[in-house]
């Protein structure tokens, strides 16, 4: 994605601008008088053809080419006051298809009819929209899709402290996510993925340390070392990314924690075969985490940030660890094992452990962990915890604002009853999956070391047929965006200081 594609202009769009570009995404405000049309340029055009072809209803698309030369076209909707932020991405993904559907190369973006605060958050969408749709994203195709011809992006009408490189660093963040979970699973090996987060590390400068099997049995980390007990290759491990922006030294760090499950069999309770289909997807909380951590970088932003990614494949074998075994964690707690499906918990445990006592200002940490999350939520939304219930409020903003929704679900102490072993500390989960969410939750939670603030993501939106949002595909990368919302808008790490 080329750093120069997005521009901006706190004008309008001229005239003679529109008329030299190829396409014009244009959004509209409810109700817009006849004065404003006939200030826009084109305006009285664009007007008659809404009433002729039925599109003036809100979120409908006119798509028309205009009277000029070039012809541009014009991809226009209206859109309500007041709308959310998942209705603007929402109407923008649609919008954002039909401009590359055009294969336009040169765009401008409007909107107008709207209050500046307003004005700066639909133009936002926009841009995120338009985006999302460029990710470059693996495919194997003998003949592959042809890359969108868009080259540049002109918002205009842009508020003045409205910034390009924020839209910039969330996309890039996002398709990162996305393009790492959708490798085939013989691709993105543990052992692969640490290659590519090693690069990674060497082009933004991070700090790359990683803990193989030798050093993670010298911790005595029992719990994640028993789900890949069954792996054929000794390449899983937990991976430690540091980025140290200058003078922050001494300074408490966020801490980013990511499961990153290569591939899910299920260990030797086996999944059927309907649910062992995109279990190579079961790493997306890991590459949230980076994507994250990218996009954290290419802002700059002036605290450190440590990232953790659990790197493993919970595969069967005559090795493979099975119900009732009991186990240690790195903690020295006892877990006794009730299902082996239930692997995402006990490779975060000891990552949880390890983040936790490097005593961070905050630990965040994503994993596609429970069907019973689904199951609570379906997939539009993502479920959130925490062991600080003053911050269900900002945590619940963040989702609305940003537009990756989540809710938040209790972290009562009595739940922990449906845990209780007779052998070990704790069962590593409930035999009847009742509440198997708040079960998982309350189960890392007691990893978490120092009275560290921690917020945990079950990312139940992490795949959605069609997309979501201003996300145009099935895997959706949900949790970079919403990090960025909770980091910088809602600035949850100054408030827990």
């Amino acid at each position: 994605m080329a750093k120069s594609m997005l521009s901006t202009q706190t004008e309008g769009a001229s005239r003679a601008q529109i008329e030299r570009a190829d396409a014009w995404l244009l959004v509209t405000a409810e109700h817009l008088r006849s004065p404003a049309w006939r200030a826009l340029p084109h305006g009285d055009v664009l007007k008659s053809r809404m009433r002729r072809r039925g599109t003036s209803a809100l979120g409908t698309l006119l798509v028309t080419d205009l009277p000029c030369p070039r012809g541009t076209r014009v991809v226009q909707y209206a859109q309500k006051h007041g709308a959310s932020a998942f209705e603007r991405l929402s109407a923008a993904r649609r919008a954002a298809g039909e401009i590359l559907q055009c294969k336009a190369a040169d765009v401008l973006i409007s909107a107008v009819g709207f209050s500046n605060a307003e004005q700066g958050a639909v133009l936002e969408a926009l841009v995120a929209a338009l985006l999302a749709q460029l990710a470059e994203l693996p495919t194997r195709k003998r003949e592959a899709t042809p890359a969108p011809r868009l080259r540049r992006m002109r918002v205009c009408g842009a508020p003045a402290d409205w910034h390009a490189l924020r839209s910039e660093a969330e996309a890039e963040g996002n398709a990162l996510a996305r393009a790492l979970s959708l490798l085939p699973a013989n691709e993105l090996t543990p052992g692969n993925y640490r290659e590519r987060a090693r690069q990674l590390a060497q082009q933004y400068g991070w700090r790359y340390e990683f803990l193989d099997h030798a050093a993670l049995a010298r911790r005595k980390a029992g719990a994640f070392l028993a789900v890949v007990a069954g792996s054929a290759e000794a390449d899983a491990g937990i991976l430690h990314l540091r980025y140290q922006p200058p003078r922050t030294r001494g300074r408490a760090p966020l801490a980013l924690v990511g499961k990153g499950i290569c591939f899910d069999t299920g260990g030797i309770n086996l999944k059927s075969a309907k649910h062992m289909l995109g279990m190579h997807e079961d790493m997306q909380g890991s590459a949230v985490a980076l994507g994250t951590l990218l996009a954290l970088t290419r802002l700059a932003v002036d605290f450190p940030v440590e990232c953790w990614l659990a790197l493993a494949q919970n595969h069967i074998g005559p090795r493979a660890y099975k119900p009732n075994d009991v186990v240690h964690a790195m903690d020295g707690t006892s877990i006794e094992i009730v299902h082996t499906d239930a692997e995402g918990r006990m490779v975060l445990a000891d990552t949880l452990t390890l983040a936790s006592l490097r005593k961070p200002a905050l630990i965040i940490d994503y994993a596609t962990l429970t069907g019973a999350c689904i199951d609570a939520l379906g997939k539009h939304y993502s479920g959130v915890f925490t062991n600080r219930d003053d911050l269900h409020g900002v945590l619940i903003e963040a989702g609305r604002a940003s537009g990756e929704r989540v809710w938040p679900f209790p972290q009562d102490e009595d739940y922990d009853r449906m845990l209780d072993s007779g052998i070990a500390d704790i069962r590593q989960c409930s035999a009847d999956n009742e509440a198997d969410h708040i079960l998982a939750a309350r189960f890392l939670r007691r990893f978490v070391k120092n009275d560290v603030p921690w917020v945990h993501l079950d990312l139940s939106a992490a795949s959605v047929k069609g997309g979501l949002a201003h996300i145009p595909t099935e895997t959706t990368g949900f949790g970079v965006r919403y990090s960025l919302n909770l980091l910088l808008e809602q600035r949850l790490m100054e408030k827990l200081m």
